[in-house]
């Protein structure tokens, strides 16, 4: 059917309808949705209002006193989504047409990667400074929500999902080492084994993170044991309460790069640092705009430069064997 034929886009709304109603299916709430986009709240109402009689359609419905999208409304926001995307990489075509590099880029990781990515990040706006980035903080399970609402370009994992149809990336180490207070029984000792840890007070991250994930794998292929006391969501929460003498634990390097201080110190165990990647993941059907294919073309070559001189130029580098 012909566009004149079906005239169905006279009745899709506005751009800016659109965007608001985005914002409202993402949050859920119609006070953020005005907080974020600084609109009145009855303008919000107002305008997704208008977009649902446009459509003839009820967009939102209202149970108890919570607002939640209907079978419409969620089709209307994924499709909505498709839109915004489209035009994405409209500006990035056209930008690259007239020669200039220039768009947005949208990149949500999860809190491990925050400790690194920001570095890479630095060089590459420096490199591209009419590129737009959006750079989203999460834990896993938030991240992987984005993933599968295909709200940015890239996402950021060290244990990406399984049971999404994605494609994924490697592009930097990702070693995980035993940290400890300074002054344990243990530091400075050559070739710990793990068992020798297994009485040890551990504190580990949240089940689902990609940390957790990597260490149960670990203590299920060698068939070794930890005396679990806390869970704790926050790396940073884990390296105080390691500093503070709550117990050990086992953290990515990279949440050490900032570290320049006497409470904390990483044990020389057998099979440490454990060795992972970090992976730069995006659903297989996503159209990459010559902005992503830009960025993900500097991580793979400048990126990994970046990365590993991080890890020579911190202090970290003097405790890790093999890498």
């Amino acid at each position: 059917m012909s566009l004149t034929a079906s005239r169905f886009h006279a009745r899709l709304g506005t751009f800016r309808q659109l965007e608001i109603f985005i914002k409202f299916a993402e949050t859920g709430s119609i006070s953020q949705t005005s907080k974020e986009l600084h609109l009145a709240q009855p303008s919000v109402s107002i305008q997704i209002k208008k977009l649902a009689d446009n459509l003839g359609v009820t967009l939102v419905e209202q149970i108890g006193r919570k607002l939640y999208l209907t079978e419409a409304g969620e089709e209307l926001y994924k499709s909505s989504l498709e839109i915004f995307d489209s035009v994405s990489r409209l500006e990035s075509r056209l930008s690259s047409l007239s020669g200039l590099q220039s768009g947005k880029l949208k990149l949500s990781v999860v809190t491990t990667a925050k400790y690194f990515f920001p570095h890479l990040l630095g060089p590459f706006c420096k490199k591209y400074p009419k590129i737009d980035v959006s750079f989203n903080i999460g834990n896993r399970g938030t991240i992987i929500q984005r993933l599968q609402n295909n709200l940015d370009d890239f996402y950021v994992f060290s244990f990406p999902p399984e049971d999404i149809d994605i494609i994924k990336n490697e592009f930097i180490e990702n070693p995980l080492v035993v940290v400890a207070p300074v002054d344990h029984p243990l530091a400075g000792k050559r070739n710990i084994p793990f068992s020798s840890l297994k009485d040890e007070p551990f504190i580990m991250r949240e089940p689902g993170s990609g940390t957790r994930h990597s260490v149960e794998k670990y203590l299920r292929d060698t068939e070794n044991q930890i005396n679990e006391k806390m869970t704790i969501e926050s790396n940073e929460a884990i390296k105080h309460s390691v500093m503070s003498e709550l117990g050990i634990s086992i953290l990515s390097v990279h949440t050490l790069f900032q570290e320049r201080n006497d409470k904390i110190t990483i044990l020389d165990v057998k099979d440490f640092p454990m060795q992972h990647k970090w992976y730069i993941v995006h659903l297989r059907e996503k159209q990459l705009s010559d902005v992503a294919k830009t960025f993900l073309q500097f991580l793979n070559i400048d990126g990994a430069i970046i990365a590993r001189q991080l890890l020579i130029d911190s202090e970290t580098t003097k405790f890790i064997k093999a890498y």
